[in-house]
């Protein structure tokens, strides 16, 4: 499939951060991706699944307090091992060619620094956990540092991302339960269908380049055939988290949210533009919103 790309860049210029932040923070918040905490909101929504099915509210607001502290902490590092592993990719594709260490802003020494002060932050947050949830968490780096390095090797690298992103599905659920059991793994699952379907989206905007410096995706590998896929991925997301809802004993409130999430779906991929990048950042941003009114049954339903 040949997809025909406008000039596009999700960098945003003079954005309110960079008018707020002294100058020589710039490539540093451009570096974690402050400018664009979608990508916080995708990694912290899965926790506050698991919170909000299983804690105490004065528990739940504590922890999704520490696991939003978290998100914005460990997206960043994530973004800043991404950079450090593309930068030469980067360099070669129109939208990321900008970033602070594809364009030579930040050398790689301080990045590498950058990163280590970012992973002492998130241990400090994770040692506030129990014992279980403090390993199960420290055991996300396994998927964190290799995921930049799937797209030379899989056509499928959107599913590493899905073991990765929803991680905090489980660790959510851990850390009010000091185990795991069968509702957060209905979530995680879900979430990695999920996370097929969006990422997709987000891979259609780079797809001409990806073909010329050999970067796979998704998006590439199902060409023509993407919305088909997006509809499978994202029925098999919200059949598991009704089973994962249902098992933990939610009803009537839920499953209207979950009927509400699934119209919210079937928009995005009814009106997706694939040629048009701008309308697949738009669409994938609008995950957040998605994975809010998730958030919200639960809270609901438990509630009532």
């Amino acid at each position: 499939m040949t997809l025909k790309l406008d000039s596009f860049t999700d960098i945003i210029a003079d954005g309110w951060l960079e008018r707020q932040a002294p100058p020589h923070w710039h490539p540093y918040t451009r570096l974690m991706r402050l400018d664009r905490p979608i990508g916080t909101w995708l990694l912290l929504l899965p926790g506050l699944w698991s919170i909000a099915l299983t804690a105490s509210l004065w528990r739940g607001l504590w922890l999704s307090a520490l696991f939003g502290l978290g998100a914005v902490i460990m997206r960043g590092a994530g973004c800043v091992v991404n950079d450090i592993l593309d930068r030469d990719y980067d360099r070669a594709v129109e939208r990321t060619a900008n970033r602070p260490l594809a364009s030579g802003e930040i050398s790689l020494t301080k990045a590498l620094l950058f990163l280590a002060a970012l992973l002492a932050c998130g241990l400090v947050i994770l040692a506030t956990f129990n014992h279980f949830a403090f390993w199960l968490g420290a055991l996300s780096l396994l998927l964190v540092f290799p995921y930049p390095l799937m797209k030379r090797f899989t056509n499928w690298p959107q599913l590493w991302l899905g073991l990765t992103f929803n991680w905090g599905a489980l660790l959510g659920y851990a850390a009010v339960t000091g185990h795991l059991s069968i509702k957060p793994i209905l979530l995680y699952l879900g979430g990695i269908c999920w996370t097929l379907g969006y990422d997709t989206i987000y891979a259609l905007q780079d797809i001409e380049d990806d073909a010329v410096v050999g970067v796979r995706s998704t998006a590439l590998h199902f060409g023509t055939d993407t919305p088909l896929w997006l509809m499978r991925f994202y029925s098999a997301a919200l059949a598991l988290f009704a089973l994962g809802g249902l098992v933990a004993g939610l009803r009537l409130v839920f499953i209207i949210g979950i009927l509400a999430a699934g119209a919210h779906l079937a928009w995005q991929v009814r009106t997706l533009k694939m040629e048009d990048q701008a309308d697949c950042l738009a669409k994938f941003k609008s995950n957040q919103i998605f994975g809010l009114i998730i958030w919200i049954a639960i809270i609901l339903d438990r509630a009532l």
